[in-house]
């Protein structure tokens, strides 16, 4: 979707300490990058780095670009272009900004501005696995397609988004999350405490008494698979853990969704320490207090990095049962089925997809 568009828009990945500024025409980057400091901490400073970051864009393309997009750390009110709260990242941001309206009044072009994991998962839906996931079930001649999609980044936090329908959900207050959901071994503490690069530092040096500071997620990965000297057993608990808190909010999430979980974000680069123990937790059962065994999922759950287990995905369990009263017969799945999946396109990329999406759907009001 919007691969052959020809307009353009201005995007931002806006980091605490780096802002990159771009612009993107049918899902592809069209100028080189431009890297300036953030002045996160100076409000003036900040807004002035990016007027002159979109202005030193604007001026690399031969048209005028139709809008601005991109993500920005909330607490937001998103719709309205403001930003404001606590913002541990952009301190200069706490008392309210409303950076929206700002830079509309500087390039006189609309301003989308979202969360980074709404964005992301909207990336993924429009240009990402959704579209891939099924476009290789028709290859492989599956009838099942899927219009919801569950956007998970593991990184810094725990970020979420979700898009039914082709339609970015953000709530009535710009607030939907999982970070905040329980942790399932600290029923006080949030899920993110367990799912983020903290949380596999946090339980490595518990569990190894290793508590040196430039230890760092790669850095256990590596000795979770022997590359590098450390407890190797400890590396291994770590990266377990937090697959199984993970699934856990995972199981709860798309239980009320019912849509593919796509996974995005620096960690998962270590997957393969993380997924087995993650698709586990969402594959385990609860009981009622009879004593019966429900499913967590009621939908069967499937790795879709796994080509064995896709192509029993996309087989489900088709059978052909008559028609009452006549020889007709149709064509039955009773198999109801998710897939969790690694993003191929990036976090980044996907971000950056998303917001060119979002605004271009804004301009045609279809979001």
């Amino acid at each position: 979707m919007y691969q052959f568009d020809s307009r353009v828009v201005l995007t931002l990945d806006a980091g605490g300490t780096n802002f990159v500024f771009g612009a993107v025409r049918g899902n592809k980057f069209v100028t080189e990058p431009i890297s300036m400091p953030s002045n996160a901490d100076n409000l003036e400073k900040c807004l002035m780095t990016m007027v002159e970051g979109f202005t030193r864009v604007k001026k690399q393309l031969s048209e005028k670009p139709v809008a601005i997009s991109f993500a920005f750390p909330g607490p937001a009110d998103y719709p309205n272009g403001i930003i404001g709260g606590y913002l541990p990242n952009f301190p200069s941001f706490r008392d309210g900004v409303a950076l929206g309206a700002f830079l509309e009044s500087r390039f006189g072009i609309p301003v989308y501005i979202n969360n980074d994991a709404d964005l992301y998962a909207y990336g993924e839906a429009l240009a990402g696995v959704l579209p891939e996931v099924n476009e290789k079930l028709r290859r492989k001649g599956s009838e099942k397609q899927y219009r919801n999609l569950l956007g998970y980044t593991f990184g810094t936090g725990f970020g979420f988004g979700f898009v039914a329908d082709n339609k970015l959900h953000i709530g009535d207050n710009s607030c939907v999350e999982t970070f905040c959901l329980r942790h399932k071994k600290m029923p006080g503490v949030i899920v993110e405490e367990g799912v983020s690069a903290r949380a596999i530092k946090r339980v490595y040096a518990e569990l190894s008494g290793d508590t040196r500071p430039d230890l760092d997620p790669y850095m256990i990965s590596q000795i979770a698979r022997g590359q590098l000297e450390g407890d190797r057993d400890a590396a291994l608990k770590a990266f377990a853990e937090m697959g199984e808190i993970a699934g856990d909010a995972m199981a709860t999430a798309v239980t009320m969704i019912d849509g593919l979980i796509v996974i995005g974000g620096n960690i998962t680069r270590s997957n393969d320490l993380i997924m087995p123990a993650l698709l586990r937790e969402m594959r385990s059962q609860i009981e009622t207090l009879g004593g019966d065994k429900l499913d967590r999922v009621q939908m069967k759950v499937y790795d879709l990095d796994d080509e064995t287990e896709f192509d029993r995905f996309a087989r489900g369990d088709q059978r052909k049962i008559k028609v009452f009263g006549s020889d007709d017969e149709v064509v039955y799945d009773p198999e109801k089925r998710v897939g969790v999946i690694t993003s191929k396109l990036g976090a980044s990329m996907a971000i950056s997809l998303g917001a060119y999406a979002f605004a271009l759907a804004k301009l045609d009001g279809e979001a």
